[in-house]
C-alpha cells in the first residue's frame, strides 16, 4: 500500500467513525442540546401560550320547513383566547360569531364549555365573549404594544384551524399601517401584515411577539383561493386594549356624537359633493345647540343643502367613515373645532361632544 493510499484511507476510517453509533451514552449527539437560540425561543413562546388559546364553534337555530322542529346548524368556526382568567372572557374576531344562537368555547384539554356574547364590534371585526361556567386554572396572554414593532420583527400566530389541536405558524412583520375593510364595511386602519401563515380556522387567535407578548388578533388573509398566501392581517393591540374594555363595559364601542344625520356615501358619490353633508341635526344635541343646520327641500322640491362638514380638527373629512374615525379619537366632554361649508361660506364651529341618549 503506498503513503497517498494509507493517508485515504486513514481519514475515511476517522470521518466514518465520527459519525457511527456510540455505546458510549455521553458520545451519542443529542438533538435537543442543538436547538438555536430562535428555536428554543418559538418553542418557550408556544408553550406558555398554547393554554390561553381556544377552539371558538357557533351555531344558528333554525325551524324546519313543513314542521315545528327546530334544528341546530353550524355557522362557523375559528379561535380566540382568555382575556380575563378569572371572568372567562374570550376575545375573537365578530365574523367568527356574527349571527351566532349558540356559541362553544373548546379548550386545550379538549373539555367544551358554552358561551355568550359579551360586545360586538363589527366596525373593529372584534368581539368578546363570556364561558357560562369557566373552570379553574385558566391563564391569559401578557400584553405587548404594538407600536413598538417595526418591518422585520419576528411574529408567530397560534390558532386552531380546520378544529385541529393547537398549531403554530411563525413569519415576520411585512408591514405595517395597513388599510383592511370589516364586517361592517368601515375601514380598519394601522393593521399589522405578516408573512406567518394566517389559514381560516387561524381567525381570532392571537399574533405574539419573541416575548409571548399579544401583538394582535389575526383576522384575515390576502388570497385569491382562500388559503393561506403569505399575506396575513392582524389588528394591532393598542386598538384591542382601546375597544375590549367598552365591549366589556357597553357591549360596544361608545363614541361621543354631535348629534346630527348625514347624508350616505353613495349620495355623496352621486352628486360629487366635497365633504360630508348634514341631512338634519337633532333636538338638544350639540350640532344643533351651535346652529347647525340640516339640508332642506325648496319650493321646486330640489335639495338645498345647509352645513356639509369638511374638516374635523383640521383634517379633512369627505366620507362617513372618515366622520365616524374622527369622532372615535374623542371622549364625551372634549371640544373640537368642526368647520363647514354653508351656502359656499365656510364657518367654524367649537363643539363640546356628548354622549348618545
Amino acid at each position: 500500500m503506498s503513503a497517498m493510499t494509507w493517508v485515504i484511507t486513514t481519514f475515511l476510517c476517522g470521518v466514518i467513525g465520527a459519525f457511527s453509533p456510540s455505546s458510549n451514552a455521553d458520545e451519542t449527539i443529542n438533538y435537543l442540546s442543538f436547538a438555536t437560540e430562535d428555536e428554543a425561543n418559538t418553542t418557550e413562546v408556544f408553550q406558555r401560550a398554547s393554554p390561553a388559546v381556544v377552539f371558538v364553534t357557533s351555531s344558528e337555530l333554525r325551524r324546519q320547513r313543513f314542521s315545528r322542529n327546530i334544528m341546530e346548524i353550524p355557522r362557523g368556526a375559528g379561535s380566540g383566547f382568555i382575556w380575563d382568567a378569572a371572568a372567562g372572557l374570550i376575545v375573537t374576531n365578530y365574523h367568527v360569531v356574527a349571527g351566532a344562537d349558540r356559541l362553544a368555547i373548546t379548550l386545550r384539554n379538549e373539555q367544551q364549555y358554552a358561551a355568550e356574547v359579551v360586545g360586538l364590534a363589527p366596525e373593529r371585526d372584534l368581539a368578546v365573549l363570556r364561558m357560562i361556567t369557566p373552570p379553574d386554572g385558566l391563564t391569559s396572554l401578557p400584553l405587548g404594544d404594538s407600536s413598538e414593532l417595526s418591518v422585520g420583527r419576528k411574529v408567530m400566530a397560534i390558532g386552531n384551524p380546520f378544529g385541529l389541536d393547537t398549531t403554530l405558524t411563525v413569519g415576520v412583520v411585512s408591514a405595517l399601517d395597513r388599510e383592511i375593510q370589516s364586517p361592517s364595511n368601515r375601514v380598519i386602519r394601522g393593521v399589522i401584515q405578516t408573512d406567518a401563515a394566517i389559514n381560516p380556522g387561524n381567525s381570532g387567535g392571537p399574533l405574539l411577539n419573541s416575548l409571548g407578548q399579544l401583538i394582535g388578533v389575526n383576522t384575515a388573509i390576502y388570497s385569491p383561493s382562500g388559503g393561506s398566501a403569505g399575506i396575513g392581517f392582524a389588528i394591532p393591540v393598542n386598538t384591542v386594549t382601546e375597544v375590549v374594555p367598552q365591549l366589556i363595559a357597553y357591549g360596544k364601542i361608545m363614541r361621543p356624537v354631535l348629534g346630527v344625520e348625514l347624508a350616505s356615501d353613495r349620495w355623496l358619490r352621486q352628486f360629487r359633493v366635497e365633504g360630508v353633508p348634514i341631512v338634519r341635526t337633532y333636538r338638544g344635541f350639540p350640532a344643533e345647540s351651535v346652529g347647525m343646520i340640516g339640508a332642506r327641500r325648496g319650493d321646486r322640491g330640489e335639495i338645498i343643502l345647509g352645513d356639509v362638514i369638511t374638516h374635523i380638527e383640521g383634517k379633512p373629512v369627505t366620507s362617513n367613515d372618515e366622520f365616524l374615525t374622527a369622532m372615535e379619537q374623542h371622549r364625551v366632554g372634549d371640544t373640537i373645532a368642526v368647520t363647514t361649508l354653508r351656502f359656499g361660506e365656510q364657518k367654524r364651529f367649537s363643539i363640546e361632544l356628548s354622549n348618545a341618549q
